[in-house]
C-alpha cells in the first residue's frame, strides 16, 4: 500500500507525524502495523540476525504502555499478531510471549521521559554500531548529517549490556530533547512522533555513519551552513519520506505482516 505523504499535513497545512483517525482504535491498528512493518524494513536490511534490537509504538490510549516484537520471532517474519503490549515494570499485559527484558530497560524509561514520543528504536548496524565504539558525535560531514545538528547526544556509561531500567533512565536523561542517543560502544538509539519518523532517523544515522566509517578525514561545512540544511533535511516529514521509499523498496507488499 503506498501513501502520499500529504496525509501527514494537517487540513491547516500543519505537519502531523500521523495521519488523522476517527477512532483510538484505528490508531492504535496503524502503529502496530508501521511497528510490524519497521521489524520486517530492519530484517531486509539484515539487521536484528543476532536477535539484537528492538521498536516500540506507545499505545494510544495505554499510554504508559507499548507494543513490542515478542521475543524468538525473526524481524523478516514480523507480523502485527507478533506484537504484545508491555506495561510498566515489563510485564506483558496484552497478548502471548516473551520479550527481550533490554528493550523494556532501554525504551521504558525512554518512553516516561519523553511523552511525545510515539517510537523509540535501537538496533546494532553494520556501520553505526562500530561509529559508536569512537565516542564520539556527527560531524557535519554529509548532506544527512544535518538532521542531527544539534539534535544528538551520548550515553557514555560503560552499561553495554543493559541491566536494569536506572540505566535506562541514565540513557533517557543523556538524550534529553534530542532525536538520537549514542550508546557507547553499543548503538543508536533514535525517538519519533510516530513510528515512521523513529525508524526514518534511524535510517539516517546508518548513513551518516557510513560516511564517517568511510570518510575518517572529511572536511565538516561550517555550523552556519549546517544549521540551513538542518531546517529541511532535519524536518521530520524528511524522515517520513526516507521511511516511505524504503518500505516502498525493500517490502514489495506491506499487506504481509496483517
Amino acid at each position: 500500500m503506498k501513501r502520499n505523504l500529504a496525509t501527514w499535513a494537517g487540513g491547516s497545512g500543519d505537519f502531523a507525524a500521523e495521519p488523522v483517525f476517527d477512532s483510538v482504535e484505528e490508531l492504535r491498528s496503524h502503529r502496530k502495523r508501521q511497528t510490524a512493518l519497521s521489524y520486517r524494513l530492519f530484517g531486509a536490511f539484515g539487521w536484528g540476525t543476532l536477535g539484537d534490537g528492538h521498536i516500540t509504538a506507545r499505545d494510544p490510549e495505554r499510554t504508559d504502555c507499548f507494543w513490542l516484537l515478542r521475543y524468538g520471532v525473526s524481524f523478516r517474519d514480523a507480523t502485527v499478531d507478533d506484537l504484545v503490549l508491555v506495561g510498566p515494570g515489563g510485564q506483558v499485559v496484552e497478548g502471548e510471549g516473551p520479550i527481550n527484558m533490554t528493550a523494556y530497560y532501554i525504551h521504558g524509561p525512554i518512553h516516561d521521559a519523553r511523552p511525545e514520543a510515539v517510537s523509540v528504536a535501537h538496533t546494532h548496524t553494520p556501520y553505526a554500531t562500530p561509529w559508536m565504539a569512537n565516542v564520539r558525535p556527527f560531524r557535519m560531514i554529509c548532506q544527512e548529517a544535518t538532521a542531527f545538528f544539534r539534535s544528538q547526544a551520548i550515553f557514555e556509561g560503560e552499561e553495554v549490556q543493559v541491566m536494569d531500567a536506572d540505566t535506562g533512565k541514565h540513557i533517557a536523561a543523556a538524550l534529553d530533547e534530542a532525536r538520537v542517543v549514542f550508546l557507547r560502544n553499543h548503538g543508536p538509539v533514535t525517538v519519533g512522533q510516530s513510528v515512521e519518523e523513529a525508524i526514518g532517523w534511524f535510517l539516517f544515522v546508518e548513513r551518516v555513519a557510513e560516511v564517517h566509517v568511510k570518510a575518517p578525514e572529511a572536511e565538516p561545512i561550517s555550523d552556519h551552513a549546517a544549521f540551513i540544511a538542518s531546517t529541511e533535511i532535519g524536518h521530520p516529514s524528511n524522515a517520513l519520506a526516507a521511511y516511505e521509499y524504503a518500505i516502498m523498496s525493500h517490502i514489495p507488499d506491506p499487506t504481509v505482516v496483517d
